[in-house]
């Protein structure tokens, strides 16, 4: 059909006893519903917590393919991503939170692009940062746009990455053969494990490009999300730990052996 993206949407959820997660849920889930041009299947990726088991076995799930995908672990982003990238049977992955929205031109938009941009194998959305409020924080991925950033305009480049770090994945459209061939996100790595991700894909010259169109609506710095509890709580990161992170993935993104994403030949 010609609505329809060849593409996985993979969502990981770990709890549903956040402040105001049905909500929150059922207003993301309606952001892929509303879509122009629809994905092929939404891959949720949660824990055994039993709250969450009972919440999505009541949900009511229709007009998308809905693959339910136990995460048998400690609850981890990075690795409740890559589970959904194997579970996943798209040409093209896109990344999802569950306290987040697409814009319902986004896919359609993506659909177009890649059809007259063939060698492009990731494309960013300009991200539009909120607050619990919804009130407007600021743009993501809008550098690639910036003259004194971009060296070619509306492309992620590694020698950018590596002066200008505000770059996310939420929203993002890749497809799976590149993170199949240069690994998912690592989850050993703290708060930088986007940033470490992006500089391997550009480093193993993965084309990247941001769409100039406002494609994704990110709730920014939740309570109780990851970034919150680096950042906020009693245990966030120092300064020093920050940086150290960030020459950490620095340092790490060349390798692309030291992760299990390559999950058989038959795959």
């Amino acid at each position: 059909m010609e609505n329809i993206l060849n593409l996985s949407v993979i969502l990981p959820i770990h709890s549903s006893l956040v402040k105001d997660f049905d909500e929150l849920f059922k207003k993301a889930y309606e952001s892929i519903l509303t879509q122009k041009v629809l994905p092929k299947e939404l891959i949720i990726v949660h824990t055994n917590e039993p709250q969450l088991l009972q919440y999505l076995e009541s949900f009511n799930f229709v007009g998308i393919d809905v693959k339910k995908v136990l995460f048998d672990g400690e609850p981890n982003y990075s690795s409740q991503i890559n589970l959904g990238v194997k579970e996943s049977s798209g040409e093209w992955i896109s990344f999802f939170e569950f306290d987040d929205e697409y814009s319902q031109i986004w896919f359609n938009n993506v659909k177009k692009y890649s059809e007259i941009y063939p060698d492009v194998e990731a494309f960013l959305p300009i991200v539009i940062d909120v607050d619990s409020k919804s009130t407007f924080a600021g743009f993501t991925n809008e550098a690639t746009f910036a003259a004194n950033f971009a060296q070619e305009m509306g492309l992620l480049t590694n020698d950018m990455l590596h002066n200008y770090q505000n770059f996310q994945t939420a929203g993002m459209v890749i497809k799976k053969q590149v993170i199949e061939d240069f690994g998912g996100f690592k989850s050993s790595m703290k708060l930088t494990f986007v940033y470490e991700f992006l500089l391997r894909m550009t480093y193993n010259s993965v084309k990247i490009m941001t769409i100039p169109r406002l494609g994704y609506e990110h709730l920014n710095l939740r309570p109780d999300s990851i970034f919150w509890d680096y950042k906020f709580s009693d245990n966030k990161l120092s300064e020093e730990e920050v940086k150290f992170w960030v020459s950490t993935a620095k340092k790490e993104y060349f390798f692309v052996d030291d992760r299990n994403i390559k999950y058989s030949e038959t795959v």
